[in-house]
């Protein structure tokens, strides 16, 4: 795909423009102009994500505009007051759109239901990708200054959930950046270097690596992270609280606590299990309740797991090592109200959540 980038604006021949032109040795003209040629083999292969790289000034945007005109999204208009749901387009249900801001790592229920403005950098630069991606007509998103506006570490992480979801839905997706740094995250199957004019095929591999370090932690951490849970904030007074750390950062939260079963004492159970919006998509949860389901079987517990988030039932329901042993119980409202009044109830299936056991594979087995 060979295309020419034409740009040029009128300039009045003002004085200070005369001294210039005199003192360069520029020729003076009415029109500033600027022709370059790129070419984009697009065509010579299948692909779902593309990336086009350069510097400020480069050209990055008006390459884009060029190669799709009318598609390239800089911003979206969000309603002031109505929570980021209302804004989806009106023929999603609920499920569709939940299932969209889970994919992108956006799966803080409480952040659904608040406005766009309301929202940090992070989530909403998630909110406007899962979004723009819905409205996307020609199963193509174009989105120009792509991670600009977020913190480093949270364009990377952010960059692995978006490049999951566009490839599970089938659709193709470009960013426009000046940012190197995503690449490795991105994993666009082409890229395109503005500067060099250098076009590259590329084949998908694994992110970075990222190590986690967990280690009990004071109660008083969960004030990090109680915002960010869908139930209750509260911490139960027999819980155990765990945190997995980034180079020392806390990311996530996990509490377990004794279950009062009255046949068994064998029984553990999941409390609170949270990670922070900006490290949410790379599988951290799913570690962890794998990492604490282990570690408490060793010790001759059983682990159970009482989950009423759409990404958290999905997660286990998917997983090998956890196995449904109950379900939601009939006529009982699974409103994010009425959860954060049973979540204080000791008896999980009064919630009306779907239960899960840990179960290690060798064990399922026999």
């Amino acid at each position: 795909m060979r295309t020419t980038v034409d740009l040029w604006v009128d300039v009045e021949t003002t004085g200070r423009v005369m001294q210039m032109a005199g003192l360069f040795d520029v020729p003076l003209t009415e029109k500033s102009r600027f022709t370059v040629e790129h070419d984009l083999p697009l065509e010579a292969q299948p692909w779902s994500i593309g990336l086009i790289l350069g510097p400020s000034g480069a050209g990055k945007s008006s390459l884009a505009d060029a190669l799709w005109p009318g598609s390239v999204i800089r911003e979206l208009t969000w309603p002031a007051d109505q929570s980021i749901l209302d804004a989806f387009p009106q023929d999603m249900g609920i499920r569709d759109i939940t299932t969209a801001l889970n994919s992108v790592g956006l799966g803080s229920a409480p952040s659904w239901m608040r406005p766009y403005r309301t929202l940090s950098t992070g989530e909403a630069f998630r909110a406007t990708i899962a979004r723009a991606i819905a409205e996307s007509h020609r199963g193509l998103v174009v989105v120009d200054e792509y991670t600009s506006v977020v913190d480093r570490q949270v364009a990377q992480v952010a960059s692995h959930t978006v490049q999951k979801m566009i490839r599970k839905a089938g659709t193709q997706f470009v960013a426009v950046t000046c940012h190197y740094d995503v690449i490795d995250w991105l994993q666009p199957d082409w890229m395109y270097d503005v500067a060099s004019r250098e076009f590259t095929w590329r084949s998908v591999q694994p992110h970075p690596p990222i190590k986690l370090e967990v280690r009990k932690c004071d109660r008083a951490l969960w004030g990090t992270f109680a915002r960010h849970h869908y139930l209750s904030p509260k911490l139960h007074g027999s819980a155990v609280c765990h945190a997995a750390y980034v180079d020392g950062r806390p990311v996530a939260f996990h509490a377990h606590r004794h279950y009062p079963h009255p046949n068994t004492r064998t029984i553990q159970l999941a409390h609170r299990l949270v990670v922070l919006p900006d490290w949410q998509g790379l599988g951290i949860a799913s570690h962890l309740a794998d990492f604490f389901g282990q570690w408490l079987w060793d010790q001759g517990y059983r682990y159970r797991f009482a989950v009423a988030h759409p990404g958290m039932i999905a997660m286990l329901r998917k997983s090998p090592r956890w196995q449904q042993v109950s379900k939601p119980a009939k006529g009982l409202s699974t409103s994010t109200k009425e959860l954060g009044i049973r979540a204080q109830q000791l008896d999980p299936r009064s919630l009306g959540l779907v239960s899960f056991q840990y179960t290690p594979p060798k064990a399922r087995k026999q």
